[in-house]
């Protein structure tokens, strides 16, 4: 079995409100392994939006250890993790998180700059990327001038900007219509099949989920249930 590209170890994550401590996770333990395509379930409150960013590596544990790639996350400096964390994981967001004042291709440049890619190479792969989502000829326009679902779909090629390994969407169809939400999905699916890519979905909606080789649900901090799906692709108009 392959060495998990993200392994989660008896993790634990308290918040102190006042003076009450509040357990977001509870000794979770989670293995990622290589090209899988995970679902991540859960109602509002159940853990799921803590469980991302420990997934992320956007925040540390309270106890517990979190890898990436067999590395322990707390034992490297902020800017170590950044730029570690810029080149293994891409995240595509509910709210787009576009700005405002670029352009679509400009945008998708964006994780590049940070990364120090080329110019040349820079546009070269935004383009393409851009192409592949079926932005062709939108590459120019800035973000209020696209629709939620293309605002969705440049989210989308700014997270594969940098050839990532893993891929984590978090409600990536939230904000949008039913059909559009199915092509963001089938993007995904798409971009996992064809390049291998890991997959995290975290989502509260079955639709979303079963599109997933393996569904996590987590309710009160915790791993309730790990199952494989049949990859129904159920999706109601």
């Amino acid at each position: 079995m392959p060495e998990p590209i993200i392994k989660l170890e008896d993790v634990w994550k308290t918040y102190q409100l006042g003076k009450t401590e509040v357990h977001a996770l509870r000794g979770l333990s989670l293995e990622i392994t290589p090209g899988a395509f995970v679902a991540i379930m859960g109602s509002s409150g159940s853990g799921k939006s803590t469980l991302l960013n420990m997934i992320g590596c956007l925040d540390f544990p309270t106890k517990g250890k979190v890898y990436l790639k067999g590395k322990d996350i707390s034992k490297m400096t902020e800017s170590q993790l950044s730029q570690f964390r810029g080149k293994i994981l891409g995240f595509v967001f509910q709210e787009f998180n576009l700005l405002s004042n670029l352009n679509a291709m400009q945008n998708v440049m964006l994780p590049m700059i940070f990364q120090k890619m080329p110019m040349d190479g820079r546009e070269e792969r935004a383009g393409k990327i851009l192409e592949i989502v079926g932005l062709k000829n939108r590459m120019l326009h800035q973000p209020s001038e696209l629709s939620g679902g293309e605002r969705q779909r440049v989210a989308l090629a700014r997270a594969f900007a940098n050839d990532p390994e893993v891929i984590i969407a978090d409600e990536p169809t939230g904000n949008l219509d039913s059909v559009t939400g199915r092509m963001i999905m089938e993007s995904l699916t798409n971009f996992h099949r064809e390049q291998g890519k890991t997959m995290v979905v975290v989502t509260h909606d079955p639709k979303i989920a079963n599109y997933a080789e393996e569904i996590v649900n987590i309710e009160d901090g915790q791993i309730i249930k790990n199952h494989s799906t049949a990859r129904e692709y159920l999706w109601k108009e």
